[in-house]
């Protein structure tokens, strides 16, 4: 069932590999993250956890990574969608450990969303059909993924996605760790905020910043954790 109304979908982790970021979740947020899947679309793997609180019905964290075992089958010069293939991420990564780097809205129309985004000048990218398998069925969905790979707006733009009948959090058990809230920050804030409520996700607070941050605030069995992108 589509999403009646546009709102946060999922936090993504990037990891440099899997493992590492099943440790990081555990470190972090004292849970284990549950199984994910594979991407073949991109060459991805993930793991996820289940974020859902009253504010965020149905959020959760996606810890990804690329799949070493997996080439993408993207055509040739595209990449990798939220900037997994940016050397200067993937160093950042390795450097610091798996981090916060971006999050994806969940729209019902992910073409008249796209479309909103254009008007305000911002190209979110090409509109890909992508699926994954699970034990309980296929998941499907449509997302936006620029050729380029570029998140936008240092991640704080979303990814837009549209699920088809299913979402992960319909089968996702829960974690013991909720979403509590997402704010985010921007030297250009007028724009992201623009963008924001061009997509229906004008409730989230955005505010003026040196550098782009992703600030989300999580109760988990280890208290209150902030991640910060």
């Amino acid at each position: 069932m589509n999403q009646p109304a546009p709102c946060v979908d999922h936090l993504v982790v990037l990891a440099a590999d899997l493992a590492s970021g099943v440790a990081w979740c555990e470190r972090t947020l004292g849970v284990t993250p549950a199984p994910g899947g594979e991407h073949p679309l991109m060459g991805t793997h993930n793991r996820l956890l289940n974020l859902s609180s009253p504010a965020h019905p149905r959020a959760y964290l996606e810890i990804i990574a690329i799949n070493p075992g997996a080439a993408p089958a993207l055509p040739t010069g595209h990449k990798r969608w939220f900037d997994m293939d940016s050397e200067a991420l993937q160093a950042q990564v390795a450097r610091l450990g798996p981090q916060l780097i971006h999050w994806v809205a969940a729209v019902p129309d992910a073409a008249a969303a796209h479309a909103a985004l254009a008007a305000q000048g911002l190209e979110r990218g090409e509109i890909l059909r992508a699926s994954r398998a699970t034990p309980q069925g296929l998941l499907q969905w449509r997302i936006t993924v620029r050729p380029d790979g570029q998140r936008l707006l240092g991640g704080c733009l979303p990814t837009l996605i549209e699920w088809g009948k299913h979402h992960p959090c319909d089968t996702l058990p829960a974690s013991g760790a909720t979403l509590h809230a997402l704010a985010l920050q921007h030297p250009d804030a007028t724009v992201l905020r623009a963008a924001c409520q061009a997509l229906g996700l004008g409730q989230l607070p955005v505010g003026p910043g040196l550098q782009p941050h992703i600030t989300a605030t999580l109760a988990t069995p280890r208290g209150p954790v902030t991640l910060l992108s």
